[in-house]
């Protein structure tokens, strides 16, 4: 199996659609759907169960898969190793930020060059849906998300900053003319939904019931900040957010109470234990020795 073939392959393990595959490999779905037929007719067995409506791994595909993933990362970071030593960078560090106050993280991002002159820092935003993804596929080496994280292969490293709780609601919202709110008076109110977030860390973020024991209801379902804000703006939700957002996401549409009752957001550093080196401890080292800012 030649290395594009693998990653035809994967690619769609992953996605289990051939249009979306196609579109991120950039060819064809009958380009796809060849590639894997030929894969199936060189090994003598289907890795996909597919009809009109669904695509799936059968028992064979999953055991390739599960055997090849690692493979394909161990290439990925040969490359990048490859291409950063060719311009003179000994080492890359991949971010995936959840957060949305990079400017005040700078402090780290600055520390860390000086100490590793050598070693180059990269960011890419991180979406909170499939929010550990990035790092399981080796796009990204660690990343800045809420916490507590409790994923068997992942590591939850140093706090990076707290930060208070706020609700986002319309201007005209019921609550609009209140000074704050509290948590119990939230649950009068729906919040945003989501899909494919572990329910412990979508909990963390906006809790299921109040401390009182009222349910909070989940409304629509979102794929990013800007879907809440959205439906935020309308009144169809309200929803809470980091006391950052505020600062880094103000709009003319959206209110920002300060929300009491609840325990200030922490942010922190995760990575996947298995890919755990030089520079991700070195990152680590930085965060522990700066300390949480104030803002």
């Amino acid at each position: 199996m030649e290395l594009r073939d693998i990653e035809i392959f994967l690619t769609l393990a992953e996605e289990l659609h051939f249009g979306r595959t196609a579109e991120r490999m950039r060819l064809t779905p009958a380009r796809i759907s060849q590639a894997i037929k030929k894969q199936e007719r060189d090994l003598g067995g289907l890795l996909f169960e597919r009809n009109s409506r669904t695509v799936r791994l059968t028992p064979l595909g999953r055991q390739l898969r599960d055997e090849l993933q690692p493979i394909r990362l161990a290439l990925r970071d040969t490359m990048r190793r490859a291409r950063a030593a060719a311009g003179g960078v000994t080492a890359t560090l991949r971010i995936g930020a959840m957060n949305g106050n990079g400017h005040d993280l700078r402090p780290y991002w600055d520390a860390f060059r000086a100490r590793h002159p050598g070693w180059e820092l990269r960011f890419r935003h991180a979406p909170f849906v499939d929010p550990f993804g990035g790092l399981r596929r080796g796009e990204v080496d660690v990343l800045v998300t809420w916490l507590p994280i409790a994923e068997p292969d992942l590591v939850m490293g140093p706090v990076l900053f707290t930060d208070e709780r706020v609700l986002a609601v319309a201007l005209d919202h019921p609550l609009a003319a209140r000074p704050s709110v509290t948590v119990e008076s939230i649950a009068d109110f729906q919040h945003s939904g989501t899909t494919s977030v572990p329910d412990y860390w979508e909990s963390s973020f906006v809790p299921s019931h109040t401390p009182g024991g009222r349910p909070i209801e989940r409304g629509p379902l979102v794929t990013s900040a800007d879907d809440i804000l959205t439906l935020v703006s309308t009144g169809e939700i309200v929803n809470v957010f980091p006391a950052h957002s505020a600062r880094y996401w103000a709009r003319p549409d959206v209110l920002w109470l300060p929300l009491t009752g609840m325990e200030r957001f922490s942010f922190g550093l995760v990575w996947r234990g298995e890919a755990e080196d030089d520079v991700i401890r070195a990152l680590a080292a930085v965060v522990r020795d700066l300390g949480s800012p104030a803002f």
